[in-house]
């Protein structure tokens, strides 16, 4: 058996890099938003003013993924800002997966903008590991108008933790004999799935690097960190078997959120905007032929403090109408209208495949019935005709989006945006 050659293909700072190549290579735009101090960063009229990617230039000047833009700007006053566009970025993702395919047998999409390709057996066509890679990597650059890192190993997390090496455009390797001097000496925060909060109670045991962790007593850990312990261990020995699958992964559940232009203070103005987070869920559940029975409703108030919960409805639904109506019960046992709020999101799990199990009253069979075709008949309006072609009557003369969040229209209507 042929010994196993994983890659982790990572897109360089991807919203940028992607909002760059298209308005290069369609715009026909001169300058190149890579080479100058940018950031891919929300309209701050509307209150999403947070740096979501930057530029290498950019970087000189401290600017943090995350921190506001007032803030960033005040680092660099010439700081040049786009807005993201995530119809661009669906389809830059797609293109990036699909150029993967064309070389590797086997893909397996981590992220919107990392995959693992597994090139095993793959030597007689493109010759040794670096040189797949590096045409790879060239074939990207050239075709798509956007760079990559590359990490290689035999496994995932190895090929992974490479990927993470020194950035932009890059390829590394990280085999297992290579783990002691790559590897090791690095901090454990840099260990794939450890956060602060277990860096902080390894560094009270003495376990400061990964190479510390990988010979640390396992047995120990595990009485000391349960489970995690011995999962981190692995981890740090580079022990992983997983296989690349190929395919799409099932959703887990689905969700959308929306920070507010302005504060909600009132139940009436946070119930509409529960229902435009509902319509575009439910939508993207009955495209999926999912049903749900789990609500949970996030909330993010002025001082940036999250809270959520969740109730189980008595039966499965898609219906836009009865998840909107247990989003708001949900909210009303989650927050109190003293607590001014930025941000509202929703998240339907507990999924079943088609029709579902469903508790009938004496009374609402027939409304039921009646609830389905009608969402049935606007979701057919919508895909034929766009999003804007039907909506309520409770959002007419209100600022709010009748179908608010971050998706792209592509994902929620079908309408196709340009490709990059």
């Amino acid at each position: 058996m042929s010994k196993r050659l994983i890659f982790h293909i990572d897109v360089n700072s991807a919203f940028l890099s992607w909002t760059a190549a298209y308005r290069v290579m369609v715009l026909g735009e001169k300058e190149d938003l890579r080479q100058v101090p940018s950031v891919i960063c929300g309209d701050i009229e509307s209150r999403h003013g947070i740096i979501l990617a930057k530029s290498v230039p950019a970087k000189a000047f401290d600017i943090q993924t995350g921190e506001p833009l007032f803030q960033a700007m005040r680092k660099c006053p010439n700081l040049k800002v786009a807005e993201p566009d995530y119809g661009i970025y669906v389809q830059a993702s797609r293109q990036f997966i699909q150029t993967l395919r064309e070389m590797a047998p086997t893909v397996e999409q981590y992220s919107i903008d990392e995959a693992w390709a597994d090139f095993s057996g793959t030597s007689s066509l493109y010759g040794s590991p670096v040189e797949t890679a590096m045409i790879l990597k060239e074939k990207i650059k050239k075709e798509l108008g956007f760079t990559v890192n590359i990490g290689i190993s035999s496994n995932k997390l190895l090929a992974k933790m490479a990927g993470d090496f020194e950035k932009p455009d890059k390829i590394h390797t990280l085999f297992p004999e290579e783990m002691p001097q790559k590897l090791w000496p690095l901090g454990v925060r840099d260990l794939f799935s450890v956060g602060a909060a277990t860096e902080k109670k390894l560094r009270i045991y003495g376990i400061k690097t990964i190479g510390d962790l990988a010979r640390a007593d396992v047995l120990f850990l595990r009485e000391k960190l349960g489970k995690n312990g011995e999962s981190i261990w692995n981890l740090a020995n580079g022990r992983d078997v997983s296989p690349v699958r190929t395919g799409q992964v099932a959703n887990k559940g689905y969700g959308n959120s929306t920070t507010t232009a302005m504060d909600v203070t009132d139940y009436k103005t946070a119930h509409r905007i529960l229902l435009s987070l509902c319509e575009t869920v439910a939508m993207r559940m009955r495209q999926d032929g999912q049903n749900g029975r789990c609500m949970m409703v996030h909330i993010r108030n002025q001082q940036f403090v999250d809270e959520s919960h969740q109730r189980t409805m008595t039966s499965s639904t898609n219906v836009t109408e009865e998840l909107y109506r247990e989003a708001c019960l949900v909210l009303r046992e989650l927050w109190r209208e003293d607590t001014p709020l930025r941000q509202l999101g929703v998240q339907v799990s507990n999924l079943s495949q088609g029709d579902g199990y469903r508790q009938f009253s004496l009374f609402d069979g027939g409304k039921y019935d009646r609830m389905e075709k009608m969402d049935a008949t606007v979701d057919e309006i919508r895909r034929k005709f766009g999003e804007q072609s039907l909506f309520r009557a409770r959002f007419l003369d209100n600022k709010e989006q009748h179908m608010a969040g971050g998706l792209d229209k592509e994902r929620r209507t079908g309408v196709t945006q340009k490709e990059v």
